[in-house]
């Protein structure tokens, strides 16, 4: 595979879709897990704040007071990540949790609502980032109003870290789906271009004699370049059958010529001139020679000439039923075959699995549960295919096999299956029927030459 090669391009532009992509999901889920982290944090503060609102009181001598225990314990341990500090404008160190040791959150000189929270990003003590919420209340110890300002914080450092594990915990499950994504996109790729490689393996059947035309079993978008090998092999036929015409007529126009230019040559060695007559003999032989080899090639011109014909029925019927399988009608059904190895058939493989699939494929779409698939061999090979599905009546049983005849509407298809097979196996002088199955359904037997 060169960089030239269309599955390489297409698979460098996957690759980069995948990684892109990956990369781009993976920063997006980062930053909404930090935002979600963060208002579960501002959450927490919050309630942490409400908690250290309700619990500041008044001393009998008019001081405010707050010796509550709040449930985490790192509001008592010096530089613990959790701080909370009450002042107002008269006293800003008026109350701190233990955690702050000698330290003094510097909330900015901003206008506050009561009752309002504000959330701030501020630096605390040891150089660290702390995430700040605040709150004004009133509190009138005597007649007097005091205005204070309760903060409650917490290190930002514990939501960096969140982040941080979180991105490393999914980066094992991304990579699991950047290879999934890759294979399926390689997937992808070898089915996409299983077309051409199938173009490819018709153009050489075609060479070899083993067929005349491409089928016309491909997607869409190659079909136009089908139809144009098509075209050009029929145009290529025209042009050898013209020209095979032209020889022919030549060759045996140039017969009568001949025979009388070897009349000629008798009649000299006749009257004595036996040099001339030899003379006049060698010319008309090699002429002959020519004329021969010409309606020699103008026959092998005649059509393509085929290989002596060989299928294995066994193995073609497994490989059909592998790709019924994947279907949603093959799939739930029970397949049940009973051929042995010596099945041969003097039949183009690729006629046999057509033969075979329609006749398969028709047997799953009708079958309820079961499917089987029996041979046997001696002069011609006969195969049973039968299934369990309601059949067919005495009336409609006349017309399966017949070109475009649907006997339900409802069902997915054509019509044209048994009719290619009956088609297919009357071209190799065999022979197609259909009767009921004991099973309940219809059964169809298919009688082939063998090869043996």
């Amino acid at each position: 595979m060169t960089r030239r090669s269309l599955r390489f391009r297409l698979l460098v532009a996957a690759i980069v879709s995948v990684v892109v992509s990956l990369l781009v999901a993976g920063l997006s889920i980062i930053a909404l897990f930090e935002r979600h982290v963060e208002r579960r944090i501002e959450l927490e503060l919050e309630a942490y704040l409400n908690q250290i609102t309700a619990g500041v009181g008044i001393t009998p001598d008019n001081r405010i007071a707050f010796s509550q225990a709040l449930a985490d314990a790192r509001f008592n341990q010096p530089l613990g990540g959790f701080y909370w500090q009450i002042q107002d404008k008269g006293r800003p160190t008026l109350l701190r949790s233990r955690s702050l040791w000698d330290f003094v959150i510097e909330l900015p000189k901003d206008k506050l609502e009561l009752g309002t929270v504000h959330e701030h990003e501020l630096p605390g003590p040891n150089e660290q980032l702390l995430l700040v919420q605040e709150r004004q209340v009133i509190f009138k110890p005597g007649n007097k109003d005091r205005r204070l300002r309760i903060a409650v914080a917490i290190e930002k450092r514990n939501l960096i870290e969140a982040r941080n594990a979180f991105a490393t915990d999914i980066v094992p499950y991304f990579i699991v789906i950047a290879i999934v994504l890759l294979l399926a996109a390689w997937l992808q790729v070898r089915i996409g271009l299983g077309p051409l490689d199938k173009i490819r393996r018709g153009v050489m059947d075609i060479r070899s004699g083993a067929k005349q035309r491409l089928e016309r079993k491909f997607p869409d978008e190659v079909m136009p370049l089908v139809d144009e090998i098509n075209e050009l092999l029929e145009g290529q036929e025209k042009a050898i059958d013209r020209a095979r015409t032209w020889t022919a007529d030549l060759a045996h126009g140039l017969k009568t010529p001949l025979s009388v230019l070897t009349a000629d040559s008798e009649l000299l060695r006749q009257q004595g001139n036996t040099v001339v007559a030899d003379n006049l003999d060698q010319l008309a032989e090699t002429m002959r020679r020519r004329v021969d080899r010409e309606l020699i090639r103008a026959r092998v011109r005649s059509g393509v000439q085929f290989n002596q014909a060989r299928a294995d029925v066994r193995d073609a019927v497994n490989r059909i039923v592998r790709t019924l399988k994947r279907t949603p009608d093959g799939a739930e059904l029970q397949w049940s075959i009973d051929l042995t190895d010596d099945l041969t058939a003097a039949i183009l493989p690729e006629d046999l699995t057509e033969l075979l699939g329609n006749i398969l494929e028709n047997a799953s779409k009708w079958a309820t549960k079961l499917v089987t698939v029996s041979g046997s061999t001696g002069k011609d090979i006969v195969i049973t295919i039968e299934d369990d599905g309601t059949g067919v009546t005495e009336d409609q049983m006349s017309n399966l096999g017949l070109r475009g005849i649907r006997l339900d509407e409802q069902k997915r298809g054509t019509g044209l299956g048994l009719a290619i097979a009956r088609d297919t196996v009357e071209a190799y002088g065999g022979s197609l029927s259909f009767d009921h199955s004991p099973k309940g359904g219809l059964a169809v037997t298919v009688k082939v030459p063998s090869s043996e």
